[in-house]
């Protein structure tokens, strides 16, 4: 369950509070979003990576690559 902790600065008194429904459709957006922008990075690193190796694999060097 997703509770939120509401903390009295004043007087220090702590309340747990549970999240409505629609809060917690919020969170799960935000989780898959998150997730997809993870997954959109990961592919992103892979594509770059599988390049890099047929540049090298054409005689590229290192600097000639990285110029690119």
């Amino acid at each position: 369950m997703y509770k939120e902790k509401i903390i009295n600065a004043v007087t220090g008194e702590e309340t747990l509070r549970n999240y409505t429904e629609a809060e917690i459709a919020e969170v799960k957006v935000a989780q898959a979003r998150a997730l997809q922008e993870i997954a959109k990075a990961e592919a992103a690193a892979e594509i770059k990576a599988l390049a890099i190796a047929k540049l090298a694999a054409l005689g590229l060097s290192a600097d000639e690559i990285a110029a690119l």
